[in-house]
């Protein structure tokens, strides 16, 4: 009945009350109908292979207090090189550990980059929080993570005073850009496959409804906004379940005026470039996106090999080794 009072209204192209109204019911159908599946899938885990280093000879291991009393497990490289140019917070993918930074960062820390990578909570070797289980999706306690490790960073005694760089991966991306877009010492940022929560969650809802749904209709008809309202339902709901919340990458980027390089594998099924390109168009300031051809989710250091190591070497040179960084200020949040 819900789903042709729908119809009706759509074809007949009644007054917008009635519109209201219909849009009002087809919400509760679908939220009756359909939010279990939506809750399953959000809490579904990748079937991606995630990475994991083998521990340098030359590291130094590190060990982070939380403010909830937690200790993370930490790894600074040194760069061996005669003068520092900067220092990089790496941002790890989910599941991945400490020592996974390697094959990203061998170049940086050759030219004279020192790279510090830590495990967030529960991942690795990192104490368990006994009241979180993390997914790819970056929560609250991802982030009071990143933020602890780069107060850390920022307060040892060789810290650079004049801030920090950020280089992340998937999820480290995303945690990434939470922390730096309120934390003016982190002067820029490298991406690696990272995705938002909205960006990302609107095209799986819209390949989800084709699933679950034969109703070809009602899958041609739903505004990309509807998508919108039952995904923050959807993820509100599973936050509420399982003691988080979801802070809004999109947001979180809109703030963000330093300079930005996102990359992202133009065969990455997983999170697709049109997400990406969906996200680096909220960033402000300089940014360039390169995707990379045939590249499938972080799979771009495969693929173009020195020339991702050329290009993210290039970046943290013009904007992290100079002496001018960037203003603190921040332009108003998109949201």
């Amino acid at each position: 009945m819900v789903f042709w009072f729908w119809i009706l209204i759509t074809v007949l192209a009644v007054p917008p009350i009635a519109y209201g109204l219909g849009m009002a019911a087809l919400y509760l159908y679908v939220r009756w109908n359909y939010m279990g599946y939506l809750t399953r899938i959000f809490q579904e885990k990748p079937l991606f292979v995630i990475p994991r280093g083998e521990k340098p000879l030359d590291g130094e291991e590190v060990a982070i207090k939380t403010d909830d009393g937690l200790t993370l497990r930490g790894c600074y490289l040194k760069t061996a090189a005669p003068d520092r140019k900067g220092v990089i917070l790496f941002g790890l993918e989910f599941g991945s550990n400490r020592w996974a930074c390697r094959p990203y960062c061998e170049k940086l820390l050759e030219v004279g980059y020192d790279v510090f990578a830590v495990e967030s909570r529960s991942q690795g070797e990192s104490d368990k929080d006994p009241n979180y289980e993390p997914l790819q999706w970056v929560t609250d306690r991802d982030l009071a993570d990143t933020r602890t490790t780069i107060k850390y960073l920022l307060s040892r005694p060789d810290a650079d005073p004049r801030g920090i760089g950020i280089f992340g991966i998937s999820k480290g991306g995303g945690t990434g850009f939470l922390a730096a877009s309120n934390e003016p010492r982190v002067r820029c940022m490298v991406t690696d496959g990272a995705y938002g929560t909205h960006t990302t969650m609107i095209p799986y809802l819209k390949r989800w409804i084709q699933i679950y749904s034969d109703r070809k209709i009602l899958q041609r008809v739903l505004p990309t906004w509807f998508y919108g309202i039952i995904g923050m339902v959807g993820a509100k709901k599973v936050a509420r379940n399982r003691g988080v919340t979801y802070p809004s990458i999109e947001k979180a980027v809109g703030r963000l005026n330093r300079p930005l390089l996102m990359i992202h594998g133009e065969g990455d099924n997983y999170i697709r470039p049109e997400m990406a390109q969906a996200l680096f168009a909220r960033a402000r300031g300089q940014k360039e996106l390169w995707v990379v051809p045939k590249a499938k989710h972080n799979g771009a250091l495969t693929v173009a090999g020195d020339a991702y190591h050329a290009r993210v070497v290039a970046f943290f040179d013009a904007h992290l080794a100079n002496n001018n960084p960037p203003s603190s200020s921040n332009p108003p949040a998109v949201s």
